[in-house]
């Protein structure tokens, strides 16, 4: 191993990783509110809307995301939506992980036991209190594990931005491997970099259950 190339190219490859960590972490947190919402117009809006919901959650789902963000970055200038390649990146990353968001809220939401929503109801809470105060907190405990779990598969969904110009760290190692053919250096700064970032999500991911397990129990 060269270690005088990766020293050459570390500024670059930190660059990168910069970014992929900022694009994982944008898609993730508008992916996660764009899923919420929708779970949530899922539960309390009539059927019409409930199947229209459906129909974009599995059309996502039921297509790659390089083929999503081909669409959205070739095929937006067609409706008149021209993006750049970062902009589009991060709106294919939200568009991509938000229906997977909805699914597990959703499934987290009827985790919730229905004789304290009803309990609630009867001593006069608003569907608004109901929200904020028991389906939220008990479907999140439930939630949050595959939560981290999908968020950690987003991280690894942010290579493919590469192909449309973002310089994250797949762009910067592919950009490194060229100019100097040094293929198992560079494939390697990049596995430890998404492993250095997976882990630290899950370490993250594991104190957020606790503490939140913990202040419920201390509420009851």
């Amino acid at each position: 191993m060269d270690v005088s190339v990766l020293q050459q190219y570390a500024p670059m490859l930190l660059r990168g990783f910069g970014i992929t960590i900022f694009c994982w972490l944008f898609g993730t947190v508008l992916g996660i509110v764009l899923g919420l919402i929708i779970a949530l117009i899922q539960r309390y809006s009539p059927k019409p809307v409930r199947w229209l919901l459906q129909v974009y959650i599995e059309v996502i789902r039921g297509t790659p995301f390089l083929v999503q963000l081909f669409v959205l970055y070739y095929g937006g200038p067609l409706i008149g939506l021209r993006l750049d390649a970062l902009p589009a990146g991060l709106l294919g990353l939200t568009i991509y992980g938000s229906p997977y968001f909805a699914e597990i809220f959703r499934s987290a939401f009827r985790a919730v036991p229905e004789g304290q929503i009803e309990a609630a109801r009867a001593i006069g809470m608003t569907e608004a209190t109901i929200i904020q105060r028991i389906l939220l907190p008990l479907g999140l405990v439930s939630a949050l594990p595959a939560l981290v779990n999908f968020s950690i598969i987003l991280t690894k969904e942010t290579v493919i931005l590469s192909i449309i110009t973002v310089p994250e760290l797949m762009y910067q190692v592919q950009r490194m491997s060229t100019e100097t053919f040094r293929y198992v250096e560079a494939n390697l700064v990049l596995a430890l970099f998404f492993w250095a970032l997976v882990e630290a999500i899950s370490r993250v991911g594991r104190k957020l259950e606790t503490r939140i397990t913990k202040h419920l129990i201390e509420r009851t």
